[in-house]
């Protein structure tokens, strides 16, 4: 099965496809950070964003009803590369690497304050390192507080990725 031409990039690479819905105070689905190749609006309350391979995004995905939240999730993804191996996820097509996960308001609030931290260093968070998200992601299952990111340990890891490292 061949993707629709809407789902492959200008190098013909296959685009991960991310389903946002909003249905106010019943289900909400939007990107906390990413940079999107492209958008697709489905209507007033659905939309599809297009990932090139390789880009790490934030997903956030949350339901509640009348008598408040009832649940609560942020995934920290990475689309995969054509060959790579993926996991499936829910509003997400194919799938994706999952660096984080966290569920439960207490552990996403945790993970927006970490996002916030990098923000304010004036780092992208979807430029930070993949083991940083992992490392995060571990932290915060064991109940441990992850080490923040810097500057110093953002530039080591472009100075990685200039030497294929």
């Amino acid at each position: 099965m061949t993707s629709p031409p809407s789902a492959r990039g200008s190098d013909g690479a296959r685009l991960t496809e991310v389903h946002l819905i909003w249905t106010e105070q019943q289900t909400e689905h939007w990107i906390r950070f990413g940079r999107e190749a492209r958008e697709q609006i489905v209507d007033r309350r659905r939309r599809i964003l297009f990932f090139t391979p390789n880009a790490i995004f934030a997903l956030v995905r949350w339901a509640g009803n009348d008598h408040g939240t009832i649940a609560s999730q942020l995934d920290i993804l990475r689309a995969p590369r054509p060959g790579d191996g993926f996991q499936t996820v829910p509003t997400v097509a194919p799938g994706a690497d999952i660096l984080l996960r966290a569920a439960g308001w207490p552990k996403v609030s945790r993970v927006l304050e970490h996002i916030d931290g990098i923000e304010q260093l004036d780092i992208d968070p979807s430029a930070v390192s993949p083991d940083h998200w992992r490392h995060v992601h571990n932290r915060l299952t064991v109940g441990e507080a992850p080490r923040s990111y810097s500057v110093a340990r953002h530039r080591a890891f472009q100075l990685m990725q200039e030497i294929g490292a």
